[in-house]
């Protein structure tokens, strides 16, 4: 596929994510957070809607996390932005080359990031981060269709247990084959799956992982570091 055909077609399925609504539970979620937001962002209009898939169409690195923060992503419209989950995660992108900037405030605040796209399990903000089963499976076609688009991909980071057990489904119904034997998640643990294209797992950045040690900052820039070398 072209490379402006192949932004055309994700540009026609993030439009179609913006606009979901499959799941009444988090949507009326999304839309409460928005009404009742921590005192801090009291005044400010919330996106309250699916995040899209963010990124270079044609990029060979592609980022899988769990779901938006309720005050995170939700808020500001935007893929792990505005939260610390984000200051993580683009603090190690622009350390390898794959940000123009360490920081990622709000849809306007010019970040680009390169040879690279953010994807995620589940599109909507969900209760107490936990999406349930059904909300996966209502989510999946998306990251599978993202999977069948994008051929060039050569580099898989998933952020978290989930997002591994997510994208293994999502690359199983997409007609491909898991290795046998299955891949095992761990941090920094790397698995060719097939065709060239390699799956790095990370713990998740976020606050319980990092405040408590759990994920460091060297140990998180270590599988950024393997993406780059492969690539």
């Amino acid at each position: 596929m072209a490379i402006d055909e192949l932004a055309k077609a994700l540009n026609a399925s993030n439009t179609q994510i913006v606009q979901c609504r499959k799941c009444p539970r988090l949507v009326r979620w999304r839309e409460t957070c928005a009404k009742t937001p921590p005192r801090r962002y009291h005044g400010v209009e919330y996106w309250a809607k699916p995040l899209a898939g963010f990124g270079d169409p044609h990029a060979r690195l592609l980022i899988v996390g769990l779901a938006p923060a309720a005050n995170g992503g939700n808020r500001t419209g935007r893929m792990f932005t505005g939260d610390r989950s984000g200051d993580w995660l683009y603090g190690a992108l622009h350390a390898f080359g794959f940000a123009n900037q360490p920081t990622s405030e709000h849809r306007d605040d010019g970040l680009e990031i390169i040879d690279c796209y953010i994807t995620a399990a589940v599109h909507c903000a969900p209760p107490l981060n936990k999406p349930a089963l059904i909300e996966f499976q209502r989510c999946r076609p998306f990251l599978v269709h993202e999977i069948n688009l994008m051929k060039q991909v050569r580099v898989v980071v998933v952020l978290g247990k989930i997002a591994f057990d997510a994208f293994l489904k999502a690359f199983e119904e997409s007609g491909k084959t898991i290795p046998r034997p299955r891949p095992k998640f761990g941090h920094g643990v790397s698995s060719v799956l097939q065709n060239e294209l390699t799956l790095i797992c990370s713990y998740h950045p976020s606050q319980q992982n990092t405040f408590t040690g759990k994920l460091t900052q060297p140990m998180f820039h270590s599988v950024f570091g393997q993406a780059k070398a492969l690539l």
